[in-house]
């Protein structure tokens, strides 16, 4: 006999989900449940346990990008991301903890990008009408957004951690909308430069950059009245 049958009959009966309960659901439609929508061609629908309550530890995203749209930097807590192209194509950029290095892997329709759980990646549709499904190892997938960690860490713990200028670091993301999704944000009207087209390189802007005014080493942060972090 085959064993695996086996093994899989025994997940099935030690699975908490009541399958004889009439409230046990077994179909859905994605597209009543929206995540996320920048605008008709840029947008996320969700499907996890909430939507359906048959699922166990499977979840996803059906996202719609048009050209240059990104999916902005984030990472899962719980869970690892299997992206698969359906229609257009992408670029999955991921940060490999290991190495240090940021991984580009473009991706066109039957194609898939792997990103472990925990680790820090984008996607950045390279052609319009791209469609892409993400799918979750866990019933619900939980997500921390770059926007969020920039707009919500204090501007004095990031500009004392980073030795920048407090007032120059906010500034810089004061355009920052927190939980953007997809970028950039509806009415951008950034100016792009020379550097937008040249390789990324990892440097910080001189004016956004001071003497640090902290003692090395450094034992404590200094204290900050409550209020006072925006």
């Amino acid at each position: 006999m085959n064993s695996s049958i086996y093994m899989r009959k025994d997940v099935s009966i030690s699975s908490n989900i009541d399958y004889s309960s009439p409230s046990a659901a077994f179909t859905f439609d994605v597209n009543k449940s929206t995540l996320f929508k920048k605008d008709s061609r840029n947008y996320i629908n969700i499907l996890g346990v909430e939507q359906l309550n048959t699922l166990e530890n499977t979840s996803l995203l059906d996202i719609f990008l048009s050209k240059d749209n990104v999916i902005e930097p984030h990472y899962h807590q719980n869970a690892a991301e299997l992206v698969y192209c359906i229609a257009g194509a992408a670029t999955v950029s991921l940060l490999n903890p290991f190495t240090k290095k940021i991984q580009n892997y473009p991706i066109k329709p039957g194609q898939v990008a792997n990103v472990p759980q925990g680790w820090w990646h984008y996607e950045v549709a390279t052609e319009d009408d791209t469609h892409l499904l993400a799918i979750f190892d866990a019933p619900t997938p939980e997500v921390i957004l770059g926007s969020d960690i920039l707009k919500f860490t204090p501007a004095n713990i990031m500009a004392h951690t980073y030795c920048l200028d407090e007032e120059q670091w906010k500034k810089t993301i004061a355009p920052i909308v927190p939980t953007t999704y997809i970028g950039p944000a509806k009415g951008c009207n950034r100016v792009q430069s020379a550097t937008d087209q040249a390789p990324y390189k990892p440097t910080m802007p001189q004016q956004y950059m001071k003497p640090c005014p902290y003692p090395y080493p450094y034992r404590y942060p200094p204290m900050y009245p409550y209020g006072t972090y925006y």
